[in-house]
């Protein structure tokens, strides 16, 4: 009886050993356009959002599995918007949801440029299958782009 368990045990033991590791989808998203966008560094990872870095953006921020969309990239810069950030942002939605970068460079900006007088502060809208919801306040102007679950 001892045998057997124990055999039953280091069987269990080396099939758990064998499986491969999975690695998070978010943080490989994270570490490639680290590689690929010049100037991006990773900053840390907490609750499933990988905060990024970069000099054309206040905050940028990397948001994996929510309720209700599968990824997430959130940007905030200040208001008067420099080409640096339509260019961060582009590029970056770019390789996150695998769009080619002109269609992303423009839905983002075309987003962005809404926001005024005669539309309001926030600004909600679809692009290629993309979810952008654009808001500004006084000091800043911030961008999320989803694609959500059914995506």
């Amino acid at each position: 009886m001892r045998s057997s368990l124990s055999a039953a045990l280091l069987a269990l033991f080396a099939a758990f050993a064998a499986a491969p590791a999975h690695a998070d989808p978010c943080a490989d998203i994270a570490k490639q356009l680290a590689r690929q966008i010049e100037g991006l560094k990773i900053n840390f990872t907490a609750a499933n959002i990988t905060y990024l870095t970069h000099p054309a953006a206040k905050e940028l921020s990397l948001g994996c599995r929510g309720k209700d969309y599968a990824i997430e990239l959130y940007a905030k810069t200040d208001r008067k918007m420099k080409p640096e950030f339509f260019n961060l942002v582009g590029s970056a939605t770019a390789l996150i949801f695998t769009v080619p970068k002109d269609d992303a460079t423009t839905g983002t900006s075309r987003c962005l440029k809404r926001m005024g007088i005669f539309r309001g502060n926030n600004i909600t809208m679809r692009y290629r299958r993309l979810n952008l919801e654009c808001t500004r306040t006084r000091t800043d102007a911030s961008i999320t782009v989803r694609r959500g679950k059914s995506e």
